[in-house]
């Protein structure tokens, strides 16, 4: 067989795995205030500027607002944020955070460091993670664009 078809020749095969691996490694932590991986990223998204159009949380997740809309009405439907129309334009659907969403700020407070910490090895530290985030980054630029 050929080198280039072995499984674990394939950057997508670590990636992926990686991913899946990171989202279990999150899911404990989460789990116990009933939040998923996907709420967490929103989470993420409206603690850093609240009051978003879904448009918007949808590309800073790389995801396509069909996939995000479902997602934020079970958030709502939860009383974790709220959805409305927006003022200056009615078809743009406006994203805030309830006093619950931005209470959970605080309880979620040691996640990035609880999984940040389980993550660190001899080829992952706080040195070289800063260059890890842009080789991820440059190959996430990468395949946006094609």
């Amino acid at each position: 067989m050929k080198e280039e078809f072995k499984l674990d020749n394939q950057l997508c095969f670590r990636l992926y795995t990686a991913s899946r691996l990171m989202t279990q490694a999150y899911h404990p932590l989460l789990s116990e205030h009933g939040l998923t991986y996907p709420q967490y990223l929103v989470l993420l998204v409206l603690w850093e500027a609240d009051a978003q159009p879904v448009n918007d949380i949808a590309r800073k997740l790389y995801l396509e607002t069909n996939t995000v809309t479902p997602l934020l009405q079970r958030m709502e439907k939860e009383g974790i944020l709220t959805r409305q129309r927006g003022e200056k334009d009615a078809r743009q659907m406006i994203v805030s955070l309830t006093k619950k969403g931005r209470d959970l700020q605080k309880k979620l407070a040691d996640v990035p460091f609880k999984v940040g910490g389980a993550v660190l090895c001899d080829s992952v530290t706080p040195e070289t993670a800063p260059t890890l985030y842009k080789m991820l980054n440059d190959i996430i630029s990468k395949l946006k664009n094609e």
